[in-house]
């Protein structure tokens, strides 16, 4: 095992063809997945890794500098795909990571074939013209109350994330990864605490791609722990290139980058976007 392997604590699974890499979000590790993982075991070479800081990682290899911005954990991903000699990969950010993946993909973009983007967002202040979810007081008083007390405000913090009460197993399991701390295509929930679901039409709006959009009735920040079974599918069936129409969805048309009509499912919840690898702008 290299030394990038070994910081991130990197885990290589299943025997299909192609590779398929899961990355969490804020507060969270690799564990998050565990619910998807099964289903993928078949068809993918499932890629699980922990980003620096997270619980389980060493902290003698945090670099404060490093990670001030996205691009040290764009880099480290980077890092990861070369030392496991990726030629090309789906891949699956959740949260902060769906970020972190596309500004990867910007800098080498042979290394993705798609991306999947759940509950991610580009921005979580709010600007002239853009919501984002917090006023800046929102944020410096979330800040403060981490540094004050962080074991209480992870207690706060989780079941609002979450969308569920302590006793969630969903919620509990946020708690402890979150307290161990040191598109292609975009998920989003109907609730979500950090991602408003204009911010997924933001993304709609200004990522110049064909697009899909589905219906996904999940509470919550972290869906893939408490809406299990509205997930995998989704994450199945957009590794695949395919999404299933839901019945609460309506046809919709549209134009993407090159100007041709499309169709894509339209909601008031989610949206899923789509690109292939040939078709990302540039």
């Amino acid at each position: 095992m290299g030394i990038v392997e070994e910081a991130h604590n990197v885990r290589v699974l299943g025997t299909g063809g192609k590779t398929i890499v899961l990355a969490h979000g804020f507060g969270t590790d690799q564990s998050v997945w565990k619910h998807l993982v099964p289903h993928l075991l078949n068809d993918y070479r499932v890629i699980l890794f922990d980003n620096m800081g997270s619980g389980p990682t060493n902290p003698d290899y945090f670099d404060f500098d490093r990670y001030t911005t996205l691009e040290g954990y764009a880099y480290d991903l980077l890092a990861i795909l070369e030392e496991l000699q990726v030629q090309s990969c789906i891949y699956v950010g959740h949260s902060v990571s769906g970020i972190i993946g596309v500004l990867a993909s910007i800098s080498r973009p042979d290394l993705f074939s798609k991306l999947v983007l759940l509950a991610a967002s580009p921005r979580y202040l709010n600007d002239v013209d853009y919501y984002g979810g917090f006023e800046q007081d929102e944020l410096d008083q979330l800040f403060d109350a981490m540094k004050s007390n962080y074991k209480a405000w992870c207690s706060g913090f989780a079941p609002l994330a979450v969308g569920g009460d302590m006793d969630s197993i969903a919620v509990q399991e946020f708690s402890r990864t979150l307290f161990n701390m040191r598109p292609d295509i975009a998920l989003s929930s109907s609730k979500d605490l950090a991602v408003p679901v204009v911010v997924p039409e933001y993304l709609h709006r200004n990522i110049t791609s064909d697009t899909i959009v589905e219906v996904m009735p999940s509470d919550g920040h972290l869906p893939q722990l408490s809406s299990p079974d509205i997930v995998i599918p989704s994450e199945v069936h957009s590794s695949h290139g395919i999404v299933k129409n839901n019945s609460n969805s309506s046809r919709c048309s549209g134009s993407g980058a090159s100007g041709h009509d499309h169709l894509y499912d339209c909601c008031e919840i989610g949206t899923i976007k789509l690109w292939d690898s040939s078709e990302r702008p540039h």
